[in-house]
Formats: structure tokens, sequence, C-alpha cells
């Protein structure tokens, strides 16, 4: 990452990374195919009702693993590569220590953030089932999370790949084991969650005590190191807020969006599937923008900063583009992936054209923001986010939606908090890099 171009080098970090993120959400796709067709509109409802509540609960620790990509990648650029075994030990012991504080936290809020979302009433029963059964795979989530950010941050993503893949294929097969086998519907699906995380959790860690030299992972010998706490929390709690922030806005336009029925909560379910993997690649760059950054900075070699900039963003968005596109030319065959209910799938094709078709919007602050976090500054970009993002949803949905109340005006929400956010935040990337970088 020191030496040599950068463009092909971003590139193969960045894909393993966006087909990691897209093959999980395969995964989760194939859920909500499973009890789609094989279950019920309202089963699909159910599982698609919980992604804001689980995203709001969950984002604060998974923030904290974008720290890692900071803590090793300026030891490494620094040349202390004998400390990155400490560094390996505090990462992964808060990592569990993460999810023990996930476990009973979900199971406690379940309920009530269901009810507060106005989950409907055909839908509340399935819906808290998957929600209380999801949760026992949180500390397998943070450890396979924070495991793949160590491999990543020495430069190697593909083994995290290999092991969600091994564990994907897994879930595949226990969903339809569950659900077509024993006629389960979202317990079914939940189930085999929590026995894929669990999968995936060991394979990382197995690559980890596999490792030889400073990354080496050993139980026997785990300990946090105050000095990396630190870096860790000053990256990751900014970026975790911000995801939570995030979360919020999205647990109020799931409660706006439940407004319209269960039908809409299944279209809009099925519409995201695509919004997300096309916002993986901008991901992907984004963390790939903080790796590369984070290196470079560390050993002065701030031309290369520079350009890592402007890489990341025009392979991001242009990728992002193209598999947006790619989804809506496709939409009328793949909606029928999860559904064959003409009202739902009308739902969903308004969710894709105003949100799936517009997610390079996410990339004009993500990627900036990700070379920020890179140079040490987190706080800044995730105040930014906050306020013209989620805020600027959260007064939208208040006012114009409500006296405007419908499903596209709703979603018209996103593109144009994105708008907002994007300017703001590359005008302060502009501005913070002429101080860092001088």
């Amino acid at each position: 990452m020191l030496n040599g171009p950068l463009a092909g080098k971003i590139f193969l970090f960045s894909l393993p990374l966006a087909l990691t993120s897209i093959l999980q959400q395969l995964f989760n796709s194939a859920d909500l195919a499973v009890v789609g067709r094989f279950s019920s509109s309202t089963a699909l409802a159910a599982v698609g009702d919980n992604s804001a509540p689980i995203n709001l609960i969950v984002s604060l620790f998974v923030g904290l693993s974008l720290g890692v990509n900071v803590v090793i990648g300026m030891l490494i650029g620094q040349g202390k590569k004998e400390k990155i075994r400490e560094a390996v030990s505090t990462i992964y012991l808060v990592a569990i220590l993460s999810g023990l504080i996930l476990l009973p936290t979900g199971e406690l809020v379940a309920r009530p953030l269901l009810s507060a979302m106005g989950t409907p009433e055909d839908v509340m029963g399935l819906a808290l089932l998957y929600l209380r059964i999801y949760f026992f795979a949180t500390p397998f989530i943070m450890i396979y999370n924070f495991g793949s950010a160590i491999l990543r941050a020495r430069g190697d993503s593909a083994r995290p790949l290999i092991a969600l893949a091994v564990s994907g294929v897994i879930n595949i097969g226990l969903n339809l084991f569950f659900v077509i086998g024993f006629h389960m519907s979202v317990d079914g699906v939940a189930y085999a969650t929590v026995i894929s995380n669990i999968i995936s959790s060991v394979l990382v860690t197995v690559f980890l005590i596999r490792e030889k030299g400073e990354f080496h992972l050993s139980l026997r010998h785990l300990k946090i190191h105050r000095e990396y706490l630190s870096t860790l929390f000053r990256i990751g709690i900014p970026a975790g807020l911000q995801g939570m922030v995030f979360s919020l806005s999205n647990v109020v336009i799931q409660w706006a969006i439940n407004s319209f029925g269960s039908s809409a909560i299944a279209g809009s379910t099925a519409g995201q599937n695509f919004e997300f993997m096309a916002y993986f690649i901008v991901n992907a760059f984004s963390q790939a923008a903080v790796t590369f950054t984070a290196q470079n900075y560390g050993a002065g070699k701030y031309d290369r900063c520079r350009r890592v900039y402007v890489l990341s963003m025009l392979l991001g968005e242009a990728l992002t583009f193209a598999l947006s596109m790619a989804f809506w030319f496709g939409k009328d065959i793949l909606l029928q992936l999860f559904t064959t209910d003409p009202e739902v799938i009308s739902f969903a094709v308004v969710r894709m054209f105003w949100v799936s078709n517009l997610e390079i919007g996410t990339g004009t602050y993500e990627i900036p923001g990700g070379c920020l976090r890179g140079m040490g500054i987190s706080m800044a970009p995730t105040l930014v986010v906050i306020f013209g993002s989620c805020v600027f949803r959260l007064i939208y949905i208040a006012t114009f939606f409500a006296s405007h109340h419908t499903f596209t005006t709703l979603l018209m929400a996103y593109p144009i908090s994105w708008a907002i956010t994007g300017i703001s935040v590359q005008l302060m990337y502009f501005i913070m890099r002429r101080k860092k970088l001088a």
C-alpha cells in the first residue's frame, strides 16, 4: 500500500471486501426469498421489519471495527510491527465483550422497538420471534467483523470472503431444511442465521490463530492493552454513532413505511436488498480509503493520500452506478424471487427507482469520510453526516411527508439527504486535507 501504482491495488483490495458484503446480503436475501415464497408475505414483512432495529442496536459496535483499520494501518505505516500482536489481542477481546453486551440488550429492547415502530399486529408476533432468536448470533457477528477487520488491515480481504462463502452456503441449506423440510417460518431462517454466524466466526478465528508473526492470535494470552483503545474508540465510536443515528432515522422511516400496511413492508423489504448490495461497493471503497490513507499518512506519503481519494471516488462511484442499473433493468425477474404478489412488487419497484438507482449519492460522503478517518479525523465527518442526513430525514418526515402522505414522497427523503450530506462532507474533506497534508 505504500509503494507503486494505487489504482489496481485499491481495486483488488476493495473487490473481495465488496463481494464479501454482497455475498452476506445474498444470504440474507435467501432468508427473505425462502420465507416469502415458501411461507407467506407476512413472514417476509416480519423479517424485513427487523432490519432497522437490528442495525440500530448493532451499529455502534460494528462501527468500532472501522477503528481496527486505523490502529493497525498506522502501526504498519510507522514501522511498529512488533506492536501489532498486542493490538490484535486487544481487538479480539473487545469483539467478544461487545457481543456479550449486545446479546441481552437486544433481548430487552426487542418488543419496545417493534412497538415504537408501529409494527402491524399481523406482523408483530413473527417479527418478535425472529428478532429474539437473531440476537443470539451477535457475539459471533462481532468476532467475525473484528477478526475480518484485522485481516483486511494487513491487506487480506480474501479469507473473510472465504469464511462468509462457506457459512453462507450452509445458511441457505439450513433455510431450505428448516422452512421446507420442517415447515418452520421466520424461526427457521433465524436459527439458520445463528448457526451460519457461528461458523463464520470460528473460521476467521482459525485464520488468525494460524497466522505467523505479528498477526498471530493467541487465545491463551488475550489481554486489553489500553494504548490501542484510545485510537480504536476515537475512530470507531464516532463511526458507530453515525451508524446508530442513521439507523434511528431508518427506524423512523420504517415506522412511516409500516403505516402503509404489510404489503408495503414486504415490498420495501424486497427492494431494499438491491440498494444494500449497491451500497456495499461504496462501503468497500470507503474502507479501502481508510486503510490506504492510514498507512500512507502514517508513513508521511501525503501525495499518495490525495491519489487514494481520487481513485476511490472514481472506481467506487462507477461500479456502484453500474450495479444499480443492472438491478433496475433486471427488476422484473429479480423481484419474482421474493414474491409473486403484484401489490408487493409495485411497492418494491417504487423503492428501487428512488433509492437503489441513486445509491451513488452515498459515495459522495462515505468515501471522503473514509479518507478523513484514515488521517485520524472521525468526529467531524460523523457530525456532518448526522445533521446533513439523519436530522434532515426526521425533519422531512415530520413536515413534508406528514402533509404529503405517499410512499413516493417518503422515499424521496433518501436522495435529497444524500445530496445535502455529500456536498457538506466533500467541502470538509478539502478544507481538512489542506491542513493535514500541508
